[in-house]
């Protein structure tokens, strides 16, 4: 069974930096791996992308911020979040995607204060 753990989240101020990570166990060839994030009244938003050849994708809002990365040996993706703004605040989803399945982290809550 494919199973996602988060970790890293917790409540910073503004201009601070968190680091996100995310541990996939179970039997899963993934394709890709990533981040997003829903704060109320907003739509689901992709944050950061990185597909198995390693290309990186990132939302306009937090491009040249945010950092997504990958350790293959561990199967864990990463999101290092500097420079933080109040903005930023919802939870964070980690997600992997394999050829024809998606799986889903249950979410850390990132709080930034301003």
């Amino acid at each position: 069974q494919v199973q996602l753990v988060e970790s890293g989240g917790g409540l910073v101020q503004a201009g601070g930096s968190l680091r996100l990570s995310c541990v996939v166990s179970g039997s899963i060839f993934i394709n890709s791996m990533g981040w997003y994030r829903q704060a109320p009244g907003i739509q689901r938003e992709l944050v950061a992308r990185i597909t198995s050849g390693g290309t990186t994708n990132y939302a306009d809002s937090v491009q040249g911020r945010f950092t997504i990365s990958r350790d293959n040996a561990k199967n864990t993706v990463y999101l290092q979040m500097n420079s933080l703004k109040p903005e930023d605040t919802a939870v964070y989803y980690c997600y992997v995607a394999s050829w024809s399945s998606n799986y889903w982290g249950q979410g850390t809550q990132v709080t930034v204060s301003s």
